[in-house]
């Protein structure tokens, strides 16, 4: 056993994180909203994006960064199109009304796309386009965020770290999800060793200096490495035209930071497609045949895999969090 960290059952973390919410001012709607996302990011093992965050939000939530109780507002543009303005609150209670209306719309008229504006951190698009997929349909779902990455052969930040998500339903397996930053490891996990006094490896990030850095406050002041260098940057691009400008939310350079309580609030963007598979052939038979050639080479191993296994041993045995962590919240439960 870590000494460190705490075993918790998801419910009893979902609880307690509700709870939490509920005490800086979210109603319970938004609150189990909020919650049941943090804690799957937790269970999936992205734990940027899960208890680690629930300090940082409380924070904004206090000082009006975030609007606690912010109700989304949406509107169809089209009849396969709907627009969501979160209402400068959690971006999980807007993601929840449009993957609702999406998977609704795709199912009736074979795609929906959804755009969101005035939100905030979406946290792992993992947990958001498995949904999709859930309901037997593909997902997929960029976002932006502040500005972390210069285009390539610059050094001053303009993209976020600007994450895609994907995900297939399957017959007779989980979905297959794949949720990358495109940085070449998520903002979030800097964070996260910050909060926990570890450096990051050599390769993450560069200083305000431009040159590499293992620590990860000078991490934070600087920018991320791209993936693929040059390609990485042209990706995340793509993403800023989806999730800012097409769906009407601030350019990353304008988005405020997601971990203070100062400032004005985020407005980031996040863009997501749901699309039917029944019309295009025997949609489930193709894909399991693709599947399957990936398995079968010695070596190789689908995406999303390790996330699989942790959601697994997370609902078996449920999720080890570290214990400040969780303090943090019993704290902010009791009042």
């Amino acid at each position: 056993m870590v000494a460190d960290s705490e075993c918790i059952s998801i419910e009893a973390a979902e609880a307690l994180v509700t709870s939490a919410f509920e005490a800086v001012g979210a109603p319970e709607a938004n609150a189990k909203s909020v919650a049941t996302a943090l804690v799957a990011a937790e269970a999936e093992g992205q734990v940027g994006h899960g208890f680690s965050r629930i300090a940082d939000y409380a924070a904004q939530a206090k000082s009006g960064k975030v609007k606690a109780d912010a109700r989304p507002r949406h509107k169809a543009t089209g009849l396969s199109a709907l627009s969501v303005d979160a209402g400068n609150g959690f971006a999980y209670p807007a993601l929840d009304a449009a993957i609702d209306w999406g998977i609704q719309t795709a199912q009736e008229h074979g795609c929906a796309s959804m755009g969101i504006s005035r939100s905030h951190h979406c946290g792992a698009l993992s947990v958001q386009v498995d949904k999709i997929a859930q309901a037997g349909l593909i997902g997929i779902m960029v976002a932006n965020s502040p500005p972390a990455m210069a285009p390539w052969g610059a050094h001053k930040g303009i993209f976020g770290t600007n994450p895609i998500a994907f995900s297939a339903p399957r017959a007779d397996q989980p979905p297959l999800v794949i949720d990358l930053s495109l940085s070449r490891v998520a903002r979030g996990k800097v964070m996260h060793a910050k909060k926990t006094g570890a450096e990051i490896p050599e390769g993450w990030a560069l200083g305000p200096d431009g040159e590499p850095t293992t620590d990860p406050e000078t991490a934070l002041s600087g920018t991320m490495l791209p993936i693929g260098d040059a390609k990485g940057t042209a990706l995340a691009l793509m993403v800023e035209v989806l999730a800012a400008c097409l769906a009407g939310a601030n350019l990353s350079q304008d988005v405020s930071s997601f971990f203070t309580s100062d400032g004005p609030p985020p407005g980031a963007g996040q863009f997501l497609m749901a699309l039917r598979p029944g019309d295009a052939g025997d949609f489930g038979v193709r894909l399991e045949a693709l599947l399957g050639s990936i398995e079968a080479l010695d070596g190789a191993r689908l995406p999303g895999t390790r996330r699989i296994e942790a959601l697994a041993q997370a609902k078996a045995d449920g999720i080890r969090v570290p214990v400040a962590y969780l303090e943090t919240a019993r704290a902010l439960a009791a009042g």
